[in-house]
């Protein structure tokens, strides 16, 4: 048994040690904002916070996230106001829609390191990220937007 806080929430699951931590959340807890797209840690579809790290959770085991902090799109925020979620919809980013729970976490990260990144800042800490449907202008936008949202103090 493995017992895992994920999303100020304790969960004890019975998943193997070497599990990715992706279907662990999936499968076992039901928490299915974190996407799987590729398996092997290229895509970013399934980024998710380790201790406020964002990590791949489809290549991260299970065993790895235990006595950690775990958070899911579901947890970033528990009224979906987080600045990020606002400017995403403000600036109706998604187009299919698949990605952006990673693209999100990931962005969650960069705006904790820098209050007000940069172009290269946001296109640098994006660069993992694949979006298929090409939103990428409108994802730098919107984290632009988050930034300026966030120092207002509009936080979650």
């Amino acid at each position: 048994m493995i017992t895992l806080n994920i999303n100020k929430k304790t969960y004890h699951v019975g998943a193997e040690p070497d599990t990715p931590l992706l279907w662990v959340l999936r499968d076992h807890v039901g928490l299915v904002g974190t996407k799987y797209g590729c398996g092997v840690a290229q895509c970013g579809a399934c980024v998710v916070h380790l201790n406020g790290e964002a990590v791949r959770s489809c290549v991260t085991k299970v065993s790895r996230a235990e006595g950690k902090k775990v958070v899911t799109i579901e947890g970033l925020s528990a009224t979906n106001t987080h600045p990020l979620q606002k400017a995403w919809l403000e600036l109706d980013v998604s187009q299919c829609g698949y990605c952006q729970a990673g693209q999100i976490m990931s962005a969650a990260v960069l705006l904790k390191e820098k209050a007000k990144p940069t172009d290269k800042d946001i296109d640098d800490a994006m660069a993992g990220n694949i979006c298929r449907c090409g939103t990428y202008l409108r994802i730098r936008e919107a984290i632009h937007l988050a930034a300026e949202l966030q120092g207002k103090g509009e936080t979650k």
